[in-house]
């Protein structure tokens, strides 16, 4: 039986200092303590990943005010452990796209959003994001990362 994966998109965000600050946005779940991510959501039916990437985060950290600086060049995949599969069944992990976005100068971020997702949020060292996240993301992570570094935009 082939896996499904639900499409989805990724953001790692840097703050409107950047380049000068290269220093990572990751933001605390609310239903999982001391468990930091990138904003990150589903791609709806007939959007295309910058629509869903835009619409999620106005959605996630409630502004959109951001330019996109990359695009991984890939679709990568991930499988969910099995106490979240459970909760997305039919799908059996995520593909993601993932982007390298600037926010804008005038952006506030806002976590009180409509379905809050994340309690916190704060600024990181590219090297302390992979101390922070769910041990599941970890290896995508740390690709997606290591790609922005190789190409000196991290």
């Amino acid at each position: 039986m082939n896996k499904i994966y639900r499409p989805n998109v990724a953001a790692i965000i840097v703050s409107s200092e950047y380049p000068n600050t290269k220093d990572i946005f990751v933001a605390q779940r609310c239903d999982m303590k001391n468990i930091w991510q990138f904003p990150q959501g589903g791609i709806d039916e007939g959007e295309d990943a910058p629509t869903a990437l835009f619409r999620e985060l106005e959605e996630e950290i409630g502004t959109n005010d951001i330019e996109i600086i990359a695009e991984y060049p890939e679709w990568i995949s991930y499988d969910f452990p099995q106490h979240i599969a459970k909760k997305m069944k039919p799908f059996a992990g995520q593909t993601q796209r993932y982007y390298l976005v600037k926010l804008s100068k005038d952006a506030k971020i806002n976590l009180d959003t409509d379905h809050p997702e994340f309690d916190d949020y704060k600024f990181v060292k590219a090297d302390e994001v992979l101390n922070e996240i769910a041990k599941f993301k970890k290896d995508v992570y740390t690709k997606v990362v290591n790609h922005f570094q190789d190409e000196g935009l991290l």
